[in-house]
């Protein structure tokens, strides 16, 4: 099957994005991998104004996903893996999209921008931590051309993580 790209555009997020971030992500089916509830503003307000701090350090962060409209419709990007546990101290690539969104090939086209742009930081490899139930997950890092390396059981839900792996 050949399927159009959609046009997408990453950009370092903004204040606004927090906002835009929060509303977007206000479902449960697009938080059933990430804790199952949706985020208070507080958090993406935090989050947001991080990722530009990443951005200005280090050449890349979670960008804002913006579709043909300018809308905001998720993100993707990259930062150093946060935990004590799994792929310590790699860069992993992760997205997020709002579920009005899913199954237009979004997230892999962005995916794909947020590589080369990690390819123009120096970044040498790249991590995603994926929960193993999620199919939809797994099945953008197959398009990406990773591969499963590890498997985790995550600490705080005991779930299985997978850890998938491209060299760029």
């Amino acid at each position: 099957m050949n399927r159009t790209v959609p046009a997408v555009r990453l950009r370092v997020p903004t204040d606004e994005d927090a906002v835009a971030w929060h509303r977007v992500f206000d479902d449960p089916d697009v938080m059933e991998f990430q804790g199952g509830s949706p985020a208070e503003l507080s958090v993406y307000e935090e989050l947001t104004a991080r990722q530009r701090r990443h951005d200005a350090e280090r050449g890349f962060c979670l960008w804002s996903m913006v579709d043909d409209a300018d809308r905001v419709i998720g993100f993707t990007g990259a930062q150093p893996w946060p935990h004590a546990w799994g792929p310590r101290g790699e860069i992993e690539i992760g997205w997020r999209l709002g579920r009005a969104h899913w199954g237009r090939g979004y997230v892999t086209a962005a995916a794909r921008q947020t590589l080369e742009r990690l390819r123009a930081a120096g970044v040498p490899v790249v991590v995603a931590m994926v929960d193993a139930d999620n199919a939809r997950s797994i099945a953008v890092t197959e398009r990406l051309g990773m591969r499963l390396t590890e498997v985790f059981t995550t600490p705080t839900s005991r779930r299985r993580g997978n850890c998938y792996r491209l060299e760029l």
